[in-house]
């Protein structure tokens, strides 16, 4: 039997989209959503961590993938930079300013398509994942690199990022639904290569998406920014007629 493309899996039934998490890696996820949106294929629901829950949060509350890549070309380290005396360099208050008057909307409940999102509870040490309530907090706290940002108080307990226990940032995603995954693959020194937080989720009705060679993004490497964002879209745009692999599509 010939394998379906990605666009033929996409088009056949529901899927939902999971975006890991990766650092400064919201410009590759960002490219690779402005594809899926120009295609018409939405996705029923949107799962991320990290930079993947910053993408999330953005698409599903309604703004555009556009509006999104048009935000984070502009993006300076001043528009963030607060350092603070803490457990972290920043405060994270201009990052918080930044996210309330970007989004469209401030709760899960309002956001047009329904919303998973993972934060890392730094007291139970376990993914928290969080589907309702207000939302920029809940972004925020899945954001929050540690030794990078504070810890986020969300109710009486401390949260950071949801890259820490959920890489992939798909816990909340039930397992009987249909799932793209858009894998950020580490380029930290500190992970090993073999790290299980870097593997490919192994469940069914599962196809993960797997885009080599980005560029490194930091806060010290925001122009690489705009590469990264480009060559997604395009690894992308040649991706959706690639046939999956063993449930994977590598370009």
């Amino acid at each position: 039997m010939t394998p379906l493309t990605l666009r033929q899996w996409l088009q056949a039934e529901p899927f939902s989209l999971g975006l890991s998490s990766g650092f400064f890696g919201f410009f590759a996820h960002c490219g690779m959503i402005q594809v899926l949106e120009q295609e018409g294929l939405y996705p029923q629901r949107l799962a991320g961590s990290s930079a993947g829950a910053l993408v999330a949060a953005c698409w599903a509350s309604g703004l555009g993938a556009d509006r999104i890549a048009e935000e984070l070309l502009s993006l300076q380290r001043s528009d963030f930079w607060d350092p603070w005396p803490g457990p972290g360099l920043l405060r994270g208050q201009k990052f918080r300013e930044r996210l309330s008057a970007l989004m469209s909307v401030q709760s899960f409940e309002a956001c047009r398509i329904p919303l998973v999102l993972s934060a890392h509870d730094l007291m139970s040490r376990q993914t928290r994942v969080i589907v309702e309530g207000p939302l920029i907090p809940a972004v925020h706290a899945s954001c929050a690199v540690p030794f990078l940002f504070h810890p986020v108080w969300l109710g009486m307990k401390p949260h950071c990022d949801g890259g820490v226990s959920d890489r992939r940032g798909i816990k909340g995603i039930p397992r009987q639904e249909r799932l793209l995954y858009h894998h950020m693959a580490s380029q930290s020194p500190w992970r090993r290569a073999n790290s299980p937080s870097l593997q490919l989720p192994q469940r069914q009705n599962t196809v993960s998406l797997v885009i080599a060679d980005l560029p490194r993004v930091g806060p010290f490497r925001l122009p690489n920014g705009k590469r990264a964002l480009q060559q997604a879209y395009e690894a992308t745009c040649r991706a959706l007629d690639r046939p999956i692999e063993k449930q994977v599509v590598r370009v």
